[in-house]
């Protein structure tokens, strides 16, 4: 039992650790410390049209899912 107590106390903290700047560098990269307000809105918005048109996918991709025939 204080085996799995002490590897919960050492290897959470470790992930925290490793997942914060991780994070960071995905933010970081998805908008530049350089990037005006026009460019914020338009990867916004790129991003959000990313999103649509995979959900568009996924429902075209289940329709075709349910027609194909199964041997």
């Amino acid at each position: 039992m204080i085996p799995w107590i002490i590897m919960a106390l050492v290897a959470v903290p470790l992930v925290v650790v490793g997942f914060v700047p991780t994070r960071r560098r995905t933010i970081a990269g998805e908008h530049p410390p350089g990037e005006d307000e026009q460019a914020r809105a338009l990867t916004e918005q790129e991003f959000a049209e990313a999103d649509a048109y995979d959900a568009k996918w996924r429902e075209e991709d289940k329709k075709r899912y349910n027609q194909e025939r199964f041997p």
